[in-house]
């Protein structure tokens, strides 16, 4: 590794420890929230099933990034470009698959005698401000996909192509995490 590199890894750890104590702190307060709600019947509005879809296509950008850092180390420029390109179609296609379930939770029972009815305003702000960061991702995949077909990484410097793959994993977990407590607070899934 590169001495750069060192100091890029150590403050890509650093935005990920900070982006990791404003999540665990958001669903905690989620769970705080929903827990003093658990007697009102407008909590238990079912998710909509759009969640697992948007899930699949997180893993599926996760993976793809994942398997572009092996490509990038074996000085596979093209097939990292391409599958870096992929990634960031996969992770637009979450973005408006996860605005559609929004878009259908807010629009649905729960919220038709306000804003401040149930949890399923608080679970919509969750998953935009888990989206706002996936676009951030977006963009950055975008500019890493770029830098990969001018040839700027190879087997020796790959850094900003690893750490796409570790906030991809990160944003993965974190999805994960907020999933199963949207599940355990709002009745599951509305199949």
């Amino acid at each position: 590794m590169l001495p750069n590199d060192k100091r890029y890894r150590f403050g890509g750890f650093l935005f990920l420890g900070s982006l990791s104590v404003f999540f665990v702190a958001s669903i905690l307060l989620y769970g705080i929230y929903a827990y003093s709600r658990r007697d009102d019947l407008q909590s238990t509005v079912p998710l909509p099933p759009s969640f697992l879809v948007s899930t699949v296509c997180l893993i599926l950008v996760s993976g793809l990034v994942h398997w572009s850092t092996r490509s990038v180390r074996r000085d596979q420029r093209w097939v990292t470009t391409f599958l870096l390109v992929i990634s960031a179609f996969a992770a637009t296609l979450f973005m408006g698959v996860q605005f559609f379930a929004m878009k259908e939770m807010l629009s649905g029972p729960a919220l038709r005698g306000g804003t401040g009815k149930g949890v399923a305003g608080m679970v919509a702000v969750l998953a935009l401000l888990h989206a706002l960061h996936v676009a951030g991702g977006v963009v950055s995949l975008g500019i890493v996909s770029i830098r990969s077909g001018l040839g700027k990484y190879d087997h020796e410097r790959h850094w900003p192509v690893d750490f796409s793959a570790q906030y991809w994993h990160f944003l993965d977990g974190v999805w994960l995490c907020m999933l199963v407590a949207f599940w355990c607070t709002t009745g599951g899934f509305g199949f």
